[in-house]
């Protein structure tokens, strides 16, 4: 954990923003020798496959059955409508 005044995040936002996006880590602010804030960089941008792709690994064997057949349920039938349909038409 770095510890930084407030001065410096002030004169050196930006390389400050940009090691936290790049390392990640923590970083303590400082004023008059008392902490006053920290900044905890955020998790890096994943899409949706990166997000999920151990998710398999995870879930029992019929959980992707379990998921489809309660989808289905919520539509009032079995038949899922896979056209394309104009969401401005009631």
């Amino acid at each position: 954990m770095k510890t930084i005044t407030s001065t410096e995040l002030a004169r050196n936002l930006r390389q400050i923003l940009d090691q936290l996006a790049a390392e990640g880590g923590e970083i303590v602010i400082e004023r008059n020798h008392r902490q006053v804030a920290r900044i905890i960089g955020g998790p890096g941008r994943q899409t949706a496959l990166e997000a999920m792709v151990d998710l398999y690994r995870t879930l029992p064997e019929d959980a992707a059955a379990g998921w489809e057949r309660d989808g289905r349920g919520d539509l009032g039938g079995d038949d899922i409508d896979t056209g394309v349909r104009d969401p401005w038409v009631f």
